[in-house]
């Protein structure tokens, strides 16, 4: 097969890890960075073209950061529209990155998570406090990556500071319950179809309640129940994503989702794992591909 990778950052380490596998399994592989991207949009034939030539794959592996959520998703859709398989699509990496959707989707599916509060009148700003149970409670950016954008208000006067201040940048937040008995440790759960392929737990620095490696969380194995496979499987289900990495943490009440991220990084869990998660994503897609050919081959 011919696969294209969709990063701009070809010398990451998920990149090239994705790029080796595929070539290991005697793929075709480029990587190709989305923004180089241009679309001629028609009724005949929709068209991607990158530099000089008009790209034909068979597949594409998003790695869409969030910085080009509008410009990737919109080529991963040209390229779905060509008839091309995308490792995860449009819709669900758009659904995953908007952080009030994907609660709003996690909601109407019954799934465990915070209590979420979003408003935007200023005069909802202490009815919004309530309910969430009061502080302390985590402020979070809409459009914050990697722990950025995700603040812990200890008081009620350090959170109405922080809503204002948001509010004055007119950014558009989330306000949350704070889960003290996780201990600033979450889990992530990498989901590749309907299967957790690896885990591990990330804890958070002295000082710090945010457990991403990306703000200097620390990161270890972990056995997960049954209840957090099931709940990692669904949270990705309900996105509609094929590769995910569900982020959970552990409550008095069960198994929370935090987040669903459509380009989870592999360095940190391949190490902690020890399991060659680029390798199978490459089989989901053959496996995939191969079935979407043999239903064609039994309608005809």
């Amino acid at each position: 097969m011919k696969i294209g990778i969709l990063s701009r950052g070809p010398r990451l380490y998920s990149t090239q890890r994705i790029a080796e596998a595929a070539r290991d399994r005697g793929h075709e592989v480029r990587v190709i960075d989305p923004l180089k991207c241009f679309m001629n949009i028609n009724s005949v034939d929709n068209e991607i073209h990158y530099r000089d030539e008009i790209l034909k794959l068979d597949a594409v592996v998003p790695r869409i950061g969030a910085s080009i959520s509008f410009y990737g998703t919109a080529v991963v859709r040209q390229f779905e529209m060509s008839g091309v398989y995308a490792l995860n699509g449009s819709l669900a990496i758009t659904r995953s990155r908007d952080k009030l959707r994907a609660h709003q989707i996690l909601s109407r599916k019954k799934l465990g998570m915070p209590i979420t509060g979003f408003a935007h009148s200023t005069s909802n700003t202490n009815d919004l406090i309530k309910v969430a149970g009061g502080a302390p409670l985590v402020v979070k950016l809409l459009q914050g990556a990697q722990g950025k954008g995700v603040i812990l208000a200890e008081t009620k006067k350090a959170a109405e500071s922080v809503i204002d201040a948001f509010r004055g940048l007119d950014a558009h937040f989330l306000i949350q319950e704070f889960i003290k008995e996780a201990g600033g440790a979450d889990i992530r759960c990498f989901v590749i179809g309907d299967k957790v392929v690896a885990t591990m737990m990330r804890k958070s620095q002295d000082g710090d309640f945010r457990s991403n490696l990306h703000s200097g969380g620390l990161a270890e194995k972990v056995k997960i129940t049954p209840a957090e496979r099931k709940t990692a499987v669904a949270a990705a289900k309900a996105m509609g994503l094929d590769v995910a990495g569900v982020d959970l943490i552990r409550s008095e009440r069960g198994p929370l989702v935090l987040e669903v991220n459509s380009s989870p990084g592999l360095e940190g869990i391949e190490r902690i794992s020890k399991k060659d998660i680029a390798g199978q994503m490459i089989e989901h897609i053959e496996k995939t591909m191969h079935a979407s050919k043999k239903s064609r081959e039994n309608k005809g």
